[in-house]
């Protein structure tokens, strides 16, 4: 009999359809059966390196509605798992498009990055204390609020530091005191860390009944990941990279991009038709990997979804980037355009709030943003071959690779979201969601001084930074990213700034919030016009009423995106 290996994930849910992920010990056909409805939908199962998968279209749900559902495979059920302690997963669908916000409840979107599944073989951090996700899925089986998505916003996966457990796996196979070491190789090593990352048995359930969006960062495939062009002329130049590299993002196609595209998008993606129509897909997905590799602009990684009226635009700020120093770009003309137009889609008023999502900040501490302008500049020659090559150095080991590592593109986000911030009709709120820098905080652009065409108000611009879900940061970081927000850390940006006679930045922003340290989840909650956050920090177990331990999430900061004010009262 066929068994149920990984899975199952809820992934793309709209008003009617939705997405089931799943991995299987072999060939079957993948049943999702709603229970009490005619909804359903089904799928073979297609191959890539001996491994099986479906994705599987659910249609025929009712907007606005909650329904169990259970998975077969060849007509044997395989979810729920026999004896599970878990409530019976659900698939809740978006509210009718004519629906009043009155009558819908509100949409939260939860979201963070960076996660260790477990604790890297050798590591000198501290005790992680509780997992997010896990705190999470306690606080949903205990009568708490679930969150209607959950956007993972980069290292879902930590590729370069691996557990004891999954190391033992690969010594099975392979010499680890070759390249590259304890550290995983290829495809097949990537599926163990999946299956340890999805099969802790409270993020398993969690992930089968909450829709999620991902994305990667470097860890998904390695540290510093196209830091810049002599980064990546080094280590392509390693006997060991092609196989990691093409591992990592056909790895990272099948686990977790195809699950972020809508029903539709899946149909017309020649990649996906490739693999289901070969015997094994593998040839297909590799050359397609191979092509992503080379050339940016083959493989989009970037996707929208709407949630009603709310916009969300995923950004791959990895894959795509321009590396050579005179053109140095987080993202190439081609994916800046299709950005403008996902942004703009609709034109003004169709949504009432624009969320963009960013694996990396855009806005960073003062003193580290000034930092890495000053960086990019010097290792562009702006202070001659001396620094240029120490500056490169500095950028690799400290992680200088931000969105202020690439002036250009920083511009141009900032611009496309003035533009959208000062429309007649602007959005309530546009917000700036990242991770990556193991910290949380809230901060917003002085954008008072810009005035609304037409009269009426502008958005209220946030950035909300939550990270990690499940790691650590050493003291002296956390010591290091306080100053960075400081007056003095200010002043030390900016004389960074006019060292390497960068441009200033076109404006100034303000911490209104943290920073924050721990295992954090972050919930940006939108109804009709009003936003709200909240930051939760996960705290150690306690135990359940049947003796079972329980982590939980304790509320430690919130606050709200009004509307900004009028021109007239911010012009002052």
């Amino acid at each position: 009999m066929t068994g149920l290996r990984l899975g199952p994930l809820l992934r793309y849910v709209d008003q009617d359809t939705a997405t089931v992920w799943v991995e299987t010990s072999g060939p079957s056909r993948a049943e999702v059966h709603c229970e009490g409805t005619t909804a359903g939908g089904s799928a073979r199962t297609w191959q890539v390196a001996g491994h099986h998968y479906a994705l599987i279209t659910v249609v025929g749900l009712e907007p606005g509605t909650e329904t169990p559902y259970r998975v077969t495979l060849d007509g044997e059920q395989v979810w729920p798992l026999p004896d599970s302690p878990f409530p019976t997963s659900t698939i809740r669908t978006l509210p009718p498009p004519e629906a009043a916000p009155e009558e819908t409840a509100p949409l939260r979107m939860a979201f963070g990055s960076c996660r260790w599944a477990a604790r890297p073989a050798g590591s000198r951090h501290d005790p992680m204390g509780p997992d997010a996700l896990d705190a999470l899925a306690h606080q949903m089986l205990s009568g708490g609020p679930r969150p209607d998505v959950l956007l993972l916003l980069g290292d879902q996966v930590y590729a370069d530091e691996t557990s004891e457990r999954v190391r033992a796996k690969l010594a099975r196979n392979r010499d680890l005191a070759e390249p590259p070491w304890g550290q995983v190789a290829d495809y097949e090593e990537y599926t163990e860390l999946y299956y340890e990352s999805w099969l802790d048995p409270e993020v398993r359930w969690l992930l089968s009944t909450v829709p999620s969006c991902m994305v990667f960062d470097d860890h998904d495939v390695i540290d510093d990941w196209n830091t810049s062009e002599a980064w990546q002329r080094e280590i392509r130049a390693t006997d060991w990279w092609r196989e990691r590299i093409l591992g990592g993002l056909t790895s990272y196609w099948v686990y977790q991009h195809l699950g972020n595209l809508s029903p539709a998008e899946l149909a017309e993606d020649p990649v996906l038709a490739a693999v289901r129509q070969a015997d094994d897909g593998s040839a297909p997905l590799r050359a397609f990997a191979e092509r992503a590799d080379r050339d940016p602009t083959a493989a989009r990684w970037s996707y929208r979804r709407d949630f009603g009226r709310v916009r969300l635009v995923m950004i791959d700020t990895r894959a795509g980037r321009v590396l050579p120093e005179d053109q140095r770009r987080m993202l190439d003309d081609e994916e800046l355009d299709w950005l403008h137009e996902q942004v703009l889609d609709g034109g003004p008023g169709s949504v009432d709030h624009l969320v963009l999502g960013t694996s990396l900040p855009w806005l960073l501490p003062p003193a580290v943003h000034g930092l890495e302008s000053w960086n990019n500049a010097l290792c562009s020659g702006a202070r001659g071959p001396r620094w240029a090559r120490f500056s490169e150095k500095l950028r690799q080991r400290a992680d200088l690779e931000h969105w202020a590592a690439f002036p250009r593109s920083f511009r141009a986000l900032t611009e496309l979201i003035e533009r959208v911030a000062t429309d007649q009709e602007a959005p309530a709120s546009v917000s700036v969601l990242s991770g990556d820098v193991h910290h949380a905080y809230v901060t917003e652009p002085e954008l008072d001084g810009l005035k609304v065409s037409g009269g009426g108000r502008r958005s209220r611009v946030v950035q909300l930074t939550c990270s990690p879900i499940h790691n650590d940061i050493p003291a002296v970081m956390r010591s290091g990213f306080r100053f960075g927000w400081s007056r003095a850390g200010r002043r030390l940006g900016q004389a960074l700034e006019r060292h390497a006679r960068t441009e200033k930045p076109p404006f100034r922003w303000r911490r209104t919030g943290g920073p924050w340290f721990g295992n954090m989840l972050m919930t940006l909650t939108l109804h009709g016009r009003d936003a709200s956050y909240a930051l939760h920090q996960a705290r150690p177990a306690t135990s359940a009423p049947d003796g079972t331990p329980r982590s939980g999430l304790e509320r430690v900061f919130t606050g709200r995106l009004d509307q900004a004010g009028s021109p007239a009262a911010g012009a002052g």
